[in-house]
Order: C-alpha cells, then structure tokens, then sequence
C-alpha cells in the first residue's frame, strides 16, 4: 500500500479493523501478493476521489445506523427510458416519486450497451459510461446529488458476472490479446465445455440454449451462461476481481447509494460442479461488502440471487461477517401469485413461516413483480401433500394467467416456454393479471381493483423494504405494443416494460377511474405503513392461524399489536380469531371485534389493538 494511503488517518481507521480478515480472504483465493497490494492502493484511489458531498451523506448514513429497516422504507423500480426518456427527465419527476411516498429508487441497467444485443441493459460495454440516449454520468451524479436532498436513496444494478461482446476487453481478447482472453474463458475446441456442460444447468434452454459459444474471430470456444453475446468473467484472475470492484466504487462515487449485484451466485466457475454458489462467491461477496465499507461506508449492497430460500439467506453472511445487506424475497413473491391462483393461503403460509423464523437482522426486498418474469420457484414437496405436482401445477398456473383457465380474468403471456419440460414462466403487470385489463363491467373493475389493492396491502404489511414496479402504482396494464417492435417482439417481458403512461397518471385523483380507484387507496396504505411503528423492520412478526384456507393471517408488534387479515378467495369468508383486547380497522378508524369477521372477497383488514 502506497505511503500517502498510509498517512490518511480517517482512510486507515476504517482499513485497519478489516485488514487482517481482507488479506487472508484476498490470498486464499488468489496468493498473489502484488495483486493485493495493487487492491489495496485501487482501494484508497476511490476514497481519495469521492467527493466531499458524499462523504457527508456518508456520515449521515453511518450516524442513522441500519436506516434502510424502518417502516418509512418505500422502494420504486422503473427503467430510466420508459418512465422519463432520460436521466434529467426521472430528475424532473421527482415530486411524483416523492409525492408517492418513494425514498429508495431503483434504476434499472443504464450503463452503455450495444442496441439489440443489450438483455435490457446487462450487456454492459463500458462501465464508466452512462448510455449516450439516456444521459451521462454527470447526469446521473446530479440525480444522485438532487435525491440526496430529498433524503431518496438511488439504487442500481452493477452486472459483475459478465461483460458484452463489446465491452473492450472482449474486443481485444477476441483479437488475441492474452491478457484480455484470461479475463473470460477461452477454450481451444469443445473438450472442456462439454465438460462443463455435463454438470452445469442452462439458464434459458429455449432462447439461449448450452452455457458456450463458438467465436469465429478468436476461433475459440467462449463461456456465456446468458446469452452469446455476454462473456462470462473469469473472477479465478484477480485482475478481473481487482477492476470489477473499481467499477463498482466508480458507481458509488458517481451517488449510487445500493449496488445491486447482478447474478452474483454464478460468478465463480468450478469445473464438475454446477457454478452456482460456491464457496468462493460468498468470498467474493465479503470482500466487496469490505471495500465499500472503507471507501464508501454508507452504500448497502443488494444481492440478486432468485433461488430456493436455502441458498438465498446465506448471502446475509453472518453478524460478524455480514455479505449483502439485503436480498430478494423472492419466493414469496412467486407464493403470493400461486395463492392468487389456487385461492389456497397453506403454501403461502408455510413460506412465511420460514421467513418469520429469520433474525430480524435481515432484511429482504418485498415485491408483487419486477422488470423479469414470475417464476414458478415453488416449493413442490410441500405441495405433493395436497396433491399439486410440479409439472402439471405450473400449466394450471400458466393457464390461470393467461386467461386460458374457465373463470380467469388474468391476462399475462408466457416466457421462455418449453414444452418439452412442460415449463414456462410468466409475464405481465399486476393490474392485468389482476384482471383489470379484461374487465367488462364496473363489477369485474371492482373486483380487480380489491385484488390488486389486497396484493398491495400485503406487501406491504410483510417485514423488509416494499418495492413497486413504477406504474403499478396507477394501475398500468399490459403494453401490447410490443409484439410489433423488431428489437422486442422475441422477448415477452417487454409486455410489463412499457412507457409510464403519464396521462393516466393525471386521472390518479379520480376516485371514478381505475387509475384513482388504486392510487389514491395506495396511497392511503403507504401513509399508515410509514406512520405506524409496528410496521417497522425491527418488530416482531407472526402467522396468525385463521381456520380457513382462503384467509391468510399474519401478526405484528412493536409497542401494539397489528392482525393483518387477507382473503385470497373471490367469495366471501368468515372467520374466528381468539384475540382479545379492542382493535381499531386501522383505514376507517372505527372499532372493529376478531371475534367474528366477514371478508368480502379479496378483502383485507388491518386491525391495531388499542
């Protein structure tokens, strides 16, 4: 470590608890001792080079402790081109963003990639280049800067498990520069990959099929686990390791406050083994949650891992070595739609469970749908209880969301089908699975909306952070357009991708249409989640057995006692709870007994002992 880093006393005092614990993980994996010197300087580069104001904002974050866990926590999702063309116009609306009760926005992928070969943004070609159509990166350091202000946390993707066939390390590796092809994986012919391939599993077997790619330029064999146009990174080189974490730190010097980690359980390779989280992951992950404490401590990391529970909470790390400081919660989201399905609150249920059963100090990104598809990540030993076996539970699912079931009004499309595996995932926005698309009558409207505003209220009832696809808020449907754009029309997730209708948006305080009929009742909910204590992530939570398979329950507490009641059926159910005490319905403020409650369908009720 050079001697100016030695001499920076505040530089020092946050490397020295770390520095032991850094260079045996650093070691272990590479021993190469150059490289973490090299590390090491890279590490105080950044620190150097952030600017003050964020080492204020820094401080504030240190001063606030674990600020992301309280109940006032409200995340928005949106991408920059479909909500405001550009960086300065997601800047411009930032009073609707604030008016909507949003404080963590998530901006997906905006780094520069090449058009058409792009997967939405995570075929990254240059790292410290902001797209040109959106902005730059003194753009997004000015939103950064503006919602600093508003005290709005900015959060964004950071694709570390390959780069695009563009970026310039590919272009020269594909021209044969050594020192850029063992940054990837290059093979002379198809020895090894088929190797690889007899253990490895394919992420999409019918758009993408085989995790390898013949590149006729090099003449070599090229690791793509995603598509053939992303080149798998070599983190075994820690040169790669070394300047992926630079380019993260250039991010959070540039005012992004959340590094989301892209696919961060495929980024170590191991050959006959499946290459997804390996021991050497969490070591990566470690290392990096170190960096970003010295040089930028109050940035969080946010792990993408969309797998089972059991290899989703190790990404936590531990108290004393903690990983990521928030994961995705993402097997309740796929639950919550099969409840909506199945009308059947027992899986839902037991997932919960598992979750309550987490310490409270970790915290999950709760969601009804994101930029990607709805996977049906089930747990299907549980199910085989009851009956439901995997291959024909997911094409009664499929069918219910499509609108193909009798009786469905959900309007959705398929993604990724393969009906050899007799498997597909699903696409759409939550107001046209909810029905709101194929309404034809104020009662069928109704009924949407009740689902859509009960799927909300649940959402946000659940500990962690709630985070909203932007549009769902205004009740955005499904954008058919798609399918008659070149560039699209081969990927039906563009489907809930569309622009933020922004004239819809003007209706949203019409409690006559479907735009106000949510929002403003939205809105309502959000007020009393970031009002009330007992909501807040440090509480204690529960399942509430109802007696009644269509009627989830679940408790909370935190100076009183919240039961939160969702009926997930479309008729009307009574229940029996045993609680005492007086409660209030938390939305009218009126008295309210649990003795005996009737649920209209799709009801939901917050009741706070008083």
């Amino acid at each position: 470590m050079s001697g100016e880093a030695k001499r920076d006393p505040v530089f020092q005092e946050r490397l020295d608890p770390y520095y032991d614990e850094l260079k045996w993980l650093y070691m272990e994996l590479y021993h190469d001792e150059h490289a973490f010197s090299y590390f090491l300087d890279m590490l105080y580069r950044c620190y150097a080079e952030r600017p003050a104001t964020l080492k204020r904002w820094d401080k504030k974050r240190m001063d606030a402790g674990t600020w992301y866990k309280t109940n006032r926590m409200l995340g928005m999702l949106m991408y920059v081109n479909a909500f405001a063309g550009t960086i300065k116009g997601v800047r411009s609306h930032l009073d609707y963003i604030q008016e909507t009760g949003v404080n963590y926005l998530h901006l997906m992928p905006l780094l520069e990639s090449p058009e058409g070969k792009s997967d939405g943004g995570y075929a990254v070609s240059n790292f410290r280049k902001v797209d040109p159509k959106l902005g730059t990166m003194k753009d997004l350091y000015g939103l950064a800067t503006e919602c600093h202000k508003h005290n709005i946390s900015l959060c964004l993707d950071f694709v570390m498990n390959h780069t695009s066939e563009n970026h310039e390390w590919a272009v020269k590796a594909r021209q044969g520069d050594e020192d850029a092809r063992n940054r990837y994986f290059f093979f002379d012919d198809w020895t090894i990959p088929e190797q690889y391939e007899a253990t490895v599993p394919e992420v999409f077997p019918t758009t993408a099929p085989g995790n390898f790619t013949w590149n006729e330029e090099a003449k070599k064999v090229v690791l793509t686990t995603f598509y053939p146009y992303q080149w798998d990174l070599n983190y075994r080189n820690p040169t790669v390791f070394n300047d992926m974490t630079e380019n993260m730190l250039f991010l959070c010097n540039h005012g992004v406050d959340i590094v989301r980690l892209d696919a961060v359980p495929y980024i170590w390779k191991e050959l006959g083994t499946n290459c997804r989280n390996l021991p050497q992951v969490h070591t990566l992950v470690r290392l990096m949650h170190m960096a970003a404490d010295i040089v930028c401590p109050g940035t969080l990391l946010l792990g993408e891992v969309v797998m089972e529970p059991s290899k989703v909470v190790p990404y936590f790390g531990t108290l004393e070595k903690p990983e990521c400081q928030m994961l995705y919660n993402v097997t309740t989201m796929a639950s919550t739609w099969h409840t909506v399905a199945t009308h059947n609150v027992k899986l839902l249920n037991h997932q919960l469970e598992s979750v309550f059963a987490l310490p409270k100090e970790t915290t999950f990104l709760n969601y009804l749908r994101c930029h990607d598809d709805i996977g049906w990540g089930l747990d299907y030993d549980f199910l085989a209880e009851d009956h439901f076996y995997q291959i024909p539970h997911k094409k009664f699912l499929n069918d219910y969301f499509t609108g193909k079931f009798p009786g469905s009004r959900s309007r959705g499309e398929l993604y990724n089908d393969d009906p050899r595996l007799g498997d597909a995932r699903l696409c759409g926005t939550t107001a046209s699975l909810c029905g709101m698309e194929s309404a034809e009558t104020e009662e069928e409207l109704q009924t949407a909306v009740n689902l859509d505003l009960m799927l909300h209220a649940f959402l946000l009832t659940q500990s962690g952070i709630p985070v909203l696809y932007a549009g769902d808020e205004i009740a955005q449907l499904n954008d058919n357009h798609y399918h008659e754009d070149p560039l699209k029309k081969e990927d039906s997730r563009y489907l809930h991708r569309g622009n933020f209708d922004w004239e819809a948006e003007t209706r949203k305080t019409d409690p006559s249409t479907p735009q106000g009929m949510v929002y403003g009742r939205l809105r309502t909910l959000i007020s009393i989640r970031q009002r009330e204590p007992l909501f807040d992530g440090d509480g204690d939570v529960w399942s509430v057995p109802t007696g009644n398979e269509h009627v989830l329950g679940i408790g909370r507490y935190k100076e009183q006692k919240l039961i939160a009641l969702f009926n997930f059926s479309d008729h009307e159910e009574t229940i029996t709870l045993e609680e005492q005490g007086k409660y209030i319905d938390l939305l009218e403020g009126t008295a309210v007994s649990l003795h005996q409650i009737v649920l209209q369908p799709y009801q939901f009720l917050w009741a706070k002992e008083v």
